[in-house]
C-alpha cells in the first residue's frame, strides 16, 4: 500500500496562506531542518502538509492540484465565501464520492474539498 506522507507548497506570504488552511481545520506550527528556511507544517494524520516560502529563483506550486475531506462541506465554503466569491469555483451537491467543491487560495492553488462521510 503507498500512501501519502509528504506534500509542499510555496508561497509568497506563508502565515497568509496558513490562516487560509485554517479555515479548512488545518493547524499549522512553525519549523526549521538544520539551516533550510523556517516554514509551516501540519499534520495531517500521518500526512504531512508544508508551506515554504517562495524564493526568487523557485517555481511556484500552483500547477499541483489539492485535495482534501472536510467534516462538513457546507461550513468550509461558508467561511471560504466571507473571504470573497471568488475562492469558490463550484460546488456539485451530486458526486460519486459525496457533495464536493473546488476553491482556490490566495496564492492561486486550487482545491477539491469533498464532505468526509461519518464513519
Amino acid at each position: 500500500m503507498t500512501q501519502l506522507d509528504l506534500l509542499v507548497i510555496r508561497a509568497r506570504d506563508p502565515e497568509a496562506l496558513a490562516r487560509f488552511y485554517a479555515l479548512l481545520g488545518m493547524k499549522f506550527k512553525q519549523e526549521q531542518h538544520g539551516k533550510g528556511p523556517k516554514h509551516l507544517s501540519c499534520d495531517l494524520g500521518g500526512s504531512v502538509f508544508e508551506i515554504y516560502p517562495l524564493a526568487r529563483e523557485q517555481q511556484r506550486t500552483t500547477a499541483t492540484r489539492l485535495g482534501f475531506r472536510v467534516s462538513s462541506l457546507q461550513k468550509t465554503l461558508d467561511a471560504i465565501s466571507a473571504l470573497g466569491p471568488e475562492h469558490v469555483l463550484h460546488y456539485d451537491e451530486e458526486t460519486e464520492r459525496g457533495p464536493s467543491a473546488v476553491i482556490v487560495d490566495p496564492e492561486g492553488h486550487k482545491i477539491n474539498l469533498v464532505e468526509a462521510t461519518p464513519t
